[in-house]
Formats: C-alpha cells, sequence, structure tokens
C-alpha cells in the first residue's frame, strides 16, 4: 500500500523537482520513494555524516529541488511567478531567497549544506508547510510589491 503523504501537492511538486534536476536521466524509471530516500536522514543515517564537509553536487541539487518546489507551491497559491534564489558556499553555508515580483517571501540562512535532509518525509512536509505559509502570508501583506 502507498503512503497517502506521497499524494500531497508538495511531496509530488519535490518529484518533479528532482526528475528536472536529472540531466542524465539517473532517476529515469526510479520509484518515487526511491528518489525521495537520500532526503530521509534518519540519526543512524545522520550519524555516518561527518560534522564538517563539503556539499556534493547530488546533496547541493537536492536542496535546490526543495526550495524549487516550494517556490513553485507559492506562484501556484498567488498567481504571481517565484523566484528561487539558493547561494552556497564551496562548504555548504549560505542564503536561499525566494522572490515574488520585487517581494522577498523567503529568506533562509543555510548551513551544513552536506547534512541536508529530514527525519522523514512528513518532517520534509511540515517544513516545507511552515515556509509555504510564512511566505504565503508576506505575499498577502503585501500584494503592490510582489506584483511588481
Amino acid at each position: 500500500m502507498s503512503d497517502p503523504i506521497l499524494e500531497t501537492d508538495f511531496i509530488k511538486e519535490m518529484v518533479r523537482q528532482l526528475r528536472a534536476l536529472d540531466s542524465y536521466g539517473t532517476y529515469d524509471g526510479q520509484p518515487v520513494e526511491k528518489l525521495l530516500d537520500p532526503l530521509i536522514l534518519t540519526k543512524e543515517r545522520r550519524g555516518q555524516i561527518p560534522l564538517i564537509g563539503d556539499p556534493d553536487e547530488e546533496t547541493v541539487s537536492r536542496v535546490k529541488a526543495f526550495y524549487n518546489a516550494i517556490a513553485t507551491l507559492i506562484e501556484k497559491e498567488c498567481g504571481s511567478m517565484a523566484v528561487p534564489l539558493v547561494h552556497l558556499s564551496h562548504e555548504g553555508f549560505g542564503r536561499v531567497l525566494i522572490t515574488v515580483g520585487k517581494l522577498v517571501a523567503v529568506d533562509k540562512a543555510v548551513r551544513d549544506v552536506h547534512r541536508f535532509g529530514f527525519e522523514s518525509l512528513s518532517r520534509m512536509k511540515t517544513e516545507a508547510d511552515k515556509i509555504l505559509a510564512v511566505a504565503l502570508e508576506i505575499v498577502g501583506k503585501h500584494p503592490d510589491v510582489a506584483g511588481m
């Protein structure tokens, strides 16, 4: 039986984004669960990742997919284009911005990107929902700036 969380808008968009960023077709034909598996970091998995390290390209692409999915949902909700910008140093520190028009709807500092992941799919969705709710509230408060 399939997990109902796989049917949510966020998870569907996350899968779309992961597949879109897969320019070499590595994920073609893979089931959704296998595609999302690297984003799930149980305590055991997290314990195997060193505290200090540089993120690899795959990890960076997962970070981008996460914020791209949120931007797409913002766009779907408010009807204005949402543009994500993920800026990371080679050490895995940086900032994520999602703009709607001239409005910064999401501004998040990120660090330790080499350890990017969530305890479960529901935790990932909960985090995305929080970011989405705040972004939509900001857009709702400043529709004139978001429309520029």
